[in-house]
C-alpha cells in the first residue's frame, strides 16, 4: 500500500503552498494518518513541502510519551520495517475532527495521539 492517495498528495502539497505563503501562519486539519502495526508510531500530517515533497510536518509520536510537531521524511517511513516485515500503514478510516494544534494540544496532555 502506498502512504499517501493521489489525492492526499494533493492536499498535503496545496496546505505546504499554502503556509509557505503565509509563512506557516496556517493551522490545518491533519490529511492522512499514519502508524505502525507493530509499536506505538503515529503520524498526523497535514502538510507536505513543495520544495521537497519528501518532507512532511505534522505531529509526530514515537510511541515514547512525547508527541512533538515536526518533519518526517517520507522515505524514511516507507524504509521502516516491524517483525515479519510490517510495513507503516495508513489508516483508511482517519478523519480529521479537529486542527492539527488541537490534536498536539490533546497529545500532550495524554502523552499520546488520540486519533
Amino acid at each position: 500500500m502506498n502512504l499517501l492517495t493521489q489525492c492526499q498528495t494533493f492536499d498535503l502539497l496545496q496546505n505546504g503552498d499554502a503556509n509557505k505563503a503565509s509563512h506557516g501562519a496556517k493551522d490545518f486539519q491533519p490529511v492522512v494518518k499514519l502508524f505502525t502495526p507493530w509499536a506505538g508510531a503515529t503520524w498526523l500530517l497535514s502538510e507536505l513541502n513543495p520544495e521537497d515533497q519528501d518532507i512532511a510536518f505534522g505531529l509526530c509520536d514515537l510511541g515514547l510519551g512525547t508527541p512533538e510537531l515536526g518533519y518526517v521524511s517520507l522515505a524514511e517511513l516507507r524504509n521502516l520495517r516491524g517483525r515479519g516485515g510490517l510495513t507503516v500503514e495508513r489508516d483508511l478510516w482517519f478523519k480529521a475532527g479537529k486542527t492539527l494544534q488541537a490534536y498536539a494540544d490533546e497529545a500532550r496532555a495524554y502523552g499520546c495521539i488520540k486519533a
